[in-house]
């Protein structure tokens, strides 16, 4: 939402502004996240008819029909949807209010904690940690490797405040933006005999030597290894992605790496597969409860936010 301010309001956006009523917009809101009258009403602690009185009260105000009664509960308008995304995005603002005004007051100190998985290259993170510390330099940071689903339980839990892992396991209270999207290919080491190879079945390879990153393998490279059969005959286990490429690299066996931790050893490591049999899956941002996050982890999220909301794309 970008403030107007390089032109005058008009007569009509004053007299707007200066009448409307404020709560009708956070009930409106209640209402489309809710989904319905009802569960916004009991969300709210209002009765249900007074707040679709302040539905139709808003409706008036704006000009335009929100909502559509549906038996499921209500369906927003395009006009509706709309709305919702302009307040959505105040409603934002308004929650950084406390921390930006201890931000201006340059009382800003304590620990923001971050729960991430192995090697993770993203140059929108590494400059808003930069940015964030240059700020803020009485934070300190705190950063923590951990496998994807220890990255989960330690926002789930708070004990991390902001967590940087893939989506091998969806959690409901867990709020995901995506930062990345990384690709992962079949290497083996310059020792092994596939070496200078390019396999177009993967499913030939059933019976290879493997080294599985297991605690860190994302759902998505999981499903492709099952389904052609690789890993039947794991030689070895690493939980750390670091020693996985170690011992393929070594010629122990092959195995999956993200092609950009990868691809910088050169030679060192031979991709195996077609680029186009690859498996991908996006990297997230993820937080827990906002109301529960320390002023330098809001301060943080919204740092890195903008950096990948200026991106081309992002959603």
């Amino acid at each position: 939402m970008t403030a107007r301010t390089d032109q005058p309001l008009s007569q009509d956006e004053r007299r707007f502004i200066t009448r409307a009523d404020w709560n009708l917009f956070r009930q409106f809101y209640e209402i489309a996240r809710c989904g319905s009258i009802s569960a916004a009403a009991r969300s709210l602690g209002m009765h249900q008819p007074g707040l679709s009185l302040s539905l139709r009260r808003l409706e008036e105000q704006v000009g335009v029909q929100l909502c559509r009664r549906t038996p499921q509960g209500i369906a927003l308008t395009p006009a509706g949807k709309a709305v919702f995304e302009q307040i959505t995005e105040a409603a934002e603002a308004v929650r950084m209010v406390p921390h930006v005004a201890r931000e201006a007051a340059r009382r800003i100190e304590g620990t923001l904690r971050l729960s991430m998985i192995s090697d993770i290259l993203c140059q929108d993170l590494d400059d808003a940690l930069t940015s964030f510390s240059a700020r803020h330099p009485d934070v300190t940071v705190k950063v923590e490797i951990r496998t994807w689903r220890n990255v989960l339980d330690a926002v789930q839990s708070g004990e991390a405040d902001v967590g940087v892992t893939y989506e091998s396991e969806s959690v409901p209270t867990l709020r995901y933006e995506p930062m990345l999207r990384e690709s992962q290919q079949l290497y083996c080491g310059r020792a092994h005999p596939l070496f200078g190879h390019s396999i177009r079945n993967p499913a030939t390879l059933a019976g290879q030597r493997f080294i599985l990153a297991a605690a860190d393998e994302p759902a998505d490279v999981g499903r492709f290894r099952l389904h052609y059969d690789l890993g039947k005959n794991t030689v070895a286990q690493a939980d750390d992605l670091s020693e996985a490429m170690r011992l393929i690299r070594l010629g122990l066996g092959i195995g999956f790496l993200p092609t950009i931790v990868a691809e910088p050893l050169g030679e060192r490591l031979w991709p195996l597969l077609p680029g186009s049999l690859r498996p991908s899956y996006f990297v997230y941002l993820i937080t827990g409860d906002f109301t529960r996050l320390s002023t330098p982890a809001q301060l943080f999220h919204e740092e890195i936010l903008r950096r990948l909301r200026a991106r081309p794309g992002f959603r």
